[in-house]
């Protein structure tokens, strides 16, 4: 995992971060916005992911032409028709608003990747373990059981294979579903196992019979209080601005973009610009030496 500087602040403006860039994916459809959300979340999690990324990137791009394409075929609206599918119009307003859809379903799973990747479970924890410990530490073990089960399996199945039991190169289909419900009754058993040593572990920790205490290494600084209002500045103009209408039936109408756009992008820029900032500190206390 690549380490930067917007990673290192204070849980609370990550997730208000967060909160904002995937609030304003959500609510806003002008395309324009889209577009630059799409490319400040390609941008951020190349910053994170590193070279990786670029397969991260790559691979939303056929699903985003798929979802696209399917909505004419089953919403007919519009006035625009480019050609005709079994006899039914295929609009380009009905096209537009596929567009639209699908890049906000990429662009919100470019955010939940650097979201993954930023507030990790200790800094979840931070945030809502005194609010809502039993929802924060249910929320936590959820986040974090896909990936652990992910990495049973594949230590199962290297297991099964060193000891002569995996799937063979050419096995039929058989063999294969076969191995591989070895394998999931294998991994179900340890989730199961598992749970109950987690169980009793909490019960002879106390967990649930006193208020407890917690500790918390993070401290809000100055930085992340200046961070937090100069987001909530860009936020307060992205919705006082306007300009973020977008239509589509029964005909296409798209607002024109205001002054909000640049606001809007600046907020997009807050981690890539916090990162630049201190790269380019780095190499002027590298110069000086």
């Amino acid at each position: 995992m690549q380490r930067d500087a917007f990673s290192q602040c204070h849980p609370l403006t990550n997730f208000l971060y967060f909160l904002g860039v995937i609030g304003f994916s959500v609510v806003i459809q002008h395309p324009a916005y889209l577009s630059a959300g799409a490319v400040g979340a390609a941008v951020y999690s190349l910053l994170l992911y590193g070279r990786p990324g670029w397969g991260r990137i790559l691979g939303l791009v056929p699903l985003f032409v798929v979802l696209s394409g399917l909505n004419p075929l089953f919403n007919h609206y519009g006035q625009g028709v480019l050609f005709t599918v079994f006899g039914k119009p295929y609009t380009w307003e009905a096209l537009a608003y596929g567009m639209t859809i699908a890049g906000m379903f990429v662009v919100m799973l470019l955010w939940f990747g650097c979201y993954s990747r930023v507030l990790t479970s200790d800094k979840f924890i931070c945030l809502f373990g005194r609010l809502i410990p039993a929802l924060s530490l249910l929320l936590v073990m959820i986040l974090r059981l896909i990936p652990s089960l992910t990495r049973k399996a594949r230590q199962i199945a290297g297991a099964r294979m060193c000891i002569g039991k995996g799937v063979a190169e050419g096995a039929s289909w058989k063999e294969k579903i076969s191995a591989g419900m070895h394998v999931l009754s294998a991994l179900t058993d340890w989730a199961l196992e598992g749970s109950i040593v987690t169980a009793d572990s909490m019960r002879a920790r106390g967990y649930g019979g006193i208020r407890r205490t917690s500790f918390q290494i993070y401290r809000l600084t100055g930085r992340d209080i200046g961070l937090i209002a100069w987001m909530a500045v860009l936020a307060a103009g992205v919705i006082g601005a306007g300009g973020t209408g977008a239509a589509f039936t029964p005909v296409l109408r798209i607002d024109r973009p205001t002054w909000g756009l640049a606001a809007y992008c600046l907020f997009l820029l807050i981690p890539p610009a916090m990162q630049l900032k201190e790269a380019v500190q780095w190499r002027i206390s590298i110069s000086r030496i």
